[in-house]
């Protein structure tokens, strides 16, 4: 029994020892874990802190770099060579010798305008006065290129300077031909005046209530005669004169306004063909340059006799 007892002391103490070998065992594995577990705290509190001051001098750096690039340096002026230089003055003198050639050549058209209004036929207020620069509100092709504008109330508007020369280049025209080999023809009843006027002076053969049908073409007419150039004051009423002209290939002048075409007509003369002032003007200026360059004597009218009323 005492050797039981003792025994199982034995075993007790043996147990004991073994026991606190292991404790002694498991303190030493918890004493290494705390010790790792505390360097890599302190670890990673140092990366912590590192990381964090490196930040603090990375936005130091860029508020300095901004402060530098918000503190303008002064610009280093590089001093400009001879050539560069004179570059620069040619360019400004190219410059002011343009604005001195737009001025030049302003008053050059201006000087030119001026020159020919002084050498129209009658002075620009005759024109204006007599309307010969109205047209109607239905402009043809063959006008557009005469006409300056329209009116508020849609009548086209001639180019006055363009009726002068138009009726310059017409005189010119006309005195080509014989007194004999010329024919007028006014169906219109504003210009019967002033185309009976005309024939008077130059001797050249007017119709002006009807022109005989055939009379340039039929040789079986009794009245039948040959000519070289008919003037025709209105393509659409006088077109019978104008057909039996262009049908004997005779030549054809021609007054037009805007709503006329003008086909077939050798040389036209532009202006208002409607009014009686108007074709006063018109074969005033034809008669008083026909029998100039005809040297014919006669005691022609002035203006206002055959831009007046009818008596």
């Amino acid at each position: 029994m005492v050797d039981i007892v003792k025994e199982i002391k034995d075993n007790i103490e043996k147990g004991e020892e073994k026991i606190k070998e292991v404790v002694e065992k498991i303190e030493e594995v918890v004493e290494e874990a705390v010790e790792k577990l505390s360097e890599g705290v302190k670890d990673s509190l140092d990366k912590k802190k590192k990381i964090k001051k490196t930040k603090i001098e990375l936005k130091d750096d860029d508020k300095k770099e901004s402060l530098d690039a918000k503190v303008k340096k002064p610009k280093q002026v590089k001093e400009k060579t001879l050539e560069e230089k004179k570059k620069e003055l040619l360019e400004k003198a190219k410059k002011i010798s343009e604005k001195i050639d737009v001025a030049k050549t302003a008053d050059l058209k201006e000087q030119v305008k001026l020159k020919k209004r002084e050498n129209m036929l009658i002075p620009l207020e005759e024109y204006v006065k007599a309307g010969i620069y109205l047209g109607t509100k239905v402009v043809t092709p063959n006008m557009k290129p005469f006409v300056y504008r329209r009116r508020a109330d849609g009548l086209a508007i001639f180019n006055t300077d363009l009726i002068d020369e138009k009726l310059k280049e017409g005189a010119e025209y006309l005195s080509r031909f014989d007194v004999k080999d010329i024919i007028i023809v006014c169906k219109r009843l504003a210009g019967w005046k002033g185309a009976k006027m005309f024939s008077h002076l130059t001797g050249i053969r007017v119709f002006t209530k009807k022109y005989p049908a055939g009379i340039l073409t039929n040789t079986n007419l009794p009245d039948f005669f040959e000519n070289e150039l008919t003037i025709v004051t209105d393509s659409w009423l006088d077109r019978n004169a104008l057909n039996d002209t262009l049908k004997v290939n005779k030549k054809v002048l021609m007054i037009c306004d805007t709503n006329n075409f003008s086909k077939g007509a050798n040389q036209i003369i532009i202006g208002n063909n409607k009014s009686q002032k108007s074709l006063g003007v018109i074969f005033y200026l034809l008669a008083r340059e026909y029998c100039k360059n005809k040297k014919i004597k006669a005691d022609i009218p002035d203006l206002e006799w055959w831009t007046g009323e009818e008596e």
